[in-house]
């Protein structure tokens, strides 16, 4: 029996340390008796520092969204996969909540338990996967209409051109400016079928190494003039001997200009842009964190960013970041946004090969 009770307390250590887990035990005095440490590293707590303190004092300063522990769960309250998010320092997690009371033989209420897992990953990847469908449908569409569209449109074009010569040239000033905002707009389209096009899978991807570092320096003062225009100083940390990457390079500059243009034209004057290099060894990726100083993406909206024909720009197409998030989905890689407050930044994760022996 005592043999079996070690047992017991040995698997209870090792699997609040090792388990892929978020655990919270409690005493029916509302204090955390014990926690693991995949709960302290997702909501940024310190073990040593929490162990026995009122579970009140622990999230008091949490809003109340983020209460991720009620007292009424020593009420009896029952808990099954209840979906909630959660952000702590700008990483938002998906995570799937269980909780239960725990009772002694005489069945009196001791303490509860609060478990969750992080299924950040699955909710993204299912996430990923209906707008890849969709971004397919939409890139057939594409490169089935857009020829069609694009011949009648430089016939257009062409013959308003004519159409301008001559009223210029019979001083048709009033008609001459109609002609101009008819050639702008049919310029318009024209920029939205090529966006069109990008959907569908480019015919000429070129994949070969990359050095990230290198591909951030040849667009830094494209960025850097479009940060001067809006009064926005741009900030760069390199990172030293980063791995090559497979993508195509011009296509990562595409992803990389895009969101950085996103970023300026969000903030006002004085707002700073910063792109931060780091790896992970981990995941094998290198990140480029794009952070900028603006007023945030709200809750409701982060979520549809990446949906194609989503957008909150009044000239917009919506389809800039789908076209990124599938560029770089290509490649294995990812791109994650997070907004707290205020302020953005947008993760675009490669993942790098493992080096030969």
């Amino acid at each position: 029996m005592k043999q079996g009770l070690n047992l017991l307390q040995q698997f209870a250590g090792t699997f609040l340390k090792d388990v892929n887990l978020g655990v919270i035990l409690m005493n029916t005095h509302f204090e955390l008796i014990d926690i693991s440490d995949m709960a302290c590293r997702l909501l940024g707590l310190v073990k040593e520092e929490v162990v026995h303190r009122p579970l009140e004092e622990i999230f008091a300063n949490m809003p109340a969204e983020h209460q991720l522990v009620h007292r009424n769960i020593l009420d009896g309250m029952v808990v099954r996969n209840h979906a909630i998010s959660w952000t702590n320092n700008q990483e938002r997690y998906e995570l799937l909540v269980d909780s239960n009371v725990l009772r002694d033989d005489h069945h009196q209420v001791v303490g509860a338990y609060i478990m969750f897992k992080d299924v950040t990953n699955l909710r993204s990847l299912e996430e990923q996967v209906q707008r890849s469908d969709r971004l397919a449908m939409i890139g057939q569409i594409a490169a089935g209409t857009a020829h069609e569209i694009r011949n009648p449109l430089t016939s257009i074009k062409g013959f308003l051109q004519v159409l301008r010569k001559t009223l210029e040239d019979k001083g048709m000033d009033r008609e001459c400016g109609y002609t101009e905002v008819m050639l702008g707009e049919i310029n318009r389209i024209n920029q939205l079928v090529s966006e069109f096009l990008l959907l569908s899978k480019p015919k000429h991807v070129s994949y070969d190494s990359v050095d990230i570092s290198q591909v951030v320096r040849e667009i830094l003062p494209i960025i850097n003039n479009e940060a001067i225009l809006h009064g926005v100083v741009v900030q760069y940390e390199s990172a030293l001997d980063l791995p090559q990457v497979v993508a195509d390079k011009e296509l990562l500059k595409q992803v990389f200009l895009n969101i950085c243009k996103n970023g300026i034209e969000a903030m006002g004057v004085g707002g700073q842009l910063t792109l931060t290099e780091r790896l992970d060894m981990d995941e094998r990726k290198v990140n480029i964190d794009i952070h900028d100083t603006g007023p945030g993406i709200p809750m409701f909206v982060v979520d549809k960013i990446f949906d194609p024909f989503f957008t909150t720009k009044a000239e917009g197409t919506g389809l800039g970041l789908s076209v990124c998030q599938r560029i770089i989905h290509d490649i294995g890689g990812n791109i994650r946004v997070s907004s707290k407050g205020y302020g953005t930044t947008f993760t675009v994760s490669i993942p790098f090969p493992q080096p030969l022996h």
